[in-house]
């Protein structure tokens, strides 16, 4: 596949990937997010409330946070 190269490991087993990021790269990102997301799963949540409490009023009051959707 023109843009992508694996490399192999002595086996001849493929252990990396080389992914031309100017043909790939939107391709990429999503992988890339994926990978995140499942890394994070077994995260605790935090809920919007909680967080929000956590922030302080200073930071707030200049602006630096905001919450509006």
């Amino acid at each position: 596949m023109k843009g992508i190269q694996f490399l192999l490991n002595d086996s001849g087993e493929k252990t990396s990937v080389l992914i031309d990021l100017e043909q790939w790269g939107d391709l990429w990102e999503d992988f890339y997010d994926v990978m995140v997301s499942q890394s994070r799963q077994d995260e605790d949540e935090i809920d919007w409330e909680a967080l929000e409490a956590e922030i302080p009023q200073a930071t707030k009051a200049n602006g630096n946070v905001s919450h509006k959707i």
